[in-house]
């Protein structure tokens, strides 16, 4: 069963974002009060602990959720295999993935102390279709 691990959010851009136990996806802007919300087509950014676990096996130590910028955090879910397209529901919400995989900014610090990073490859980004709550342990379907 793949779920949401974390929900992750910043007031701004280019910085790692903080876990919180719920947030409000809103329809066709992204996750309230965080600094990506901006309607395009990269409204919701996700990334799979699975692409955790293989960043702490290059020796990149432990590292808290939100590290690498991603709104939510799943489990039990391979994103970066999802075609763009793909519609996902993650609680009683509805996401499009439009993107995978994005340009790192001149060298993340994660790339700079382990040589590598996971969200050019493997996070993925979506846009809203249908808003609301959601909470750390909602499940994830593909619709």
């Amino acid at each position: 069963m793949a779920e949401i691990l974390s929900i992750n959010k910043s007031d701004k851009r280019g910085t790692v974002k903080y876990p919180c136990e719920s947030g409000e996806l809103i329809e066709n802007t992204g996750l309230k009060g965080d600094a990506h919300a901006d309607g395009s087509h990269r409204q919701l950014s996700l990334l799979a602990k699975e692409s955790y676990d293989k960043m702490e096996a290059l020796g990149s130590g432990k590292l808290p959720f939100g590290s690498f910028a991603e709104n939510i955090t799943t489990s039990g879910i391979i994103l970066h295999t999802l075609p763009v397209g793909t519609v996902l529901k993650i609680g009683n919400c509805t996401v499009q993935v439009t993107q995978i995989g994005k340009e790192c900014h001149n060298g993340c610090e994660i790339q700079k102390k382990v040589g590598k990073c996971v969200m050019p490859l493997e996070g993925i980004f979506a846009r809203i279709i249908n808003g609301g709550e959601i909470n750390v342990g909602d499940t994830i379907e593909i619709v």
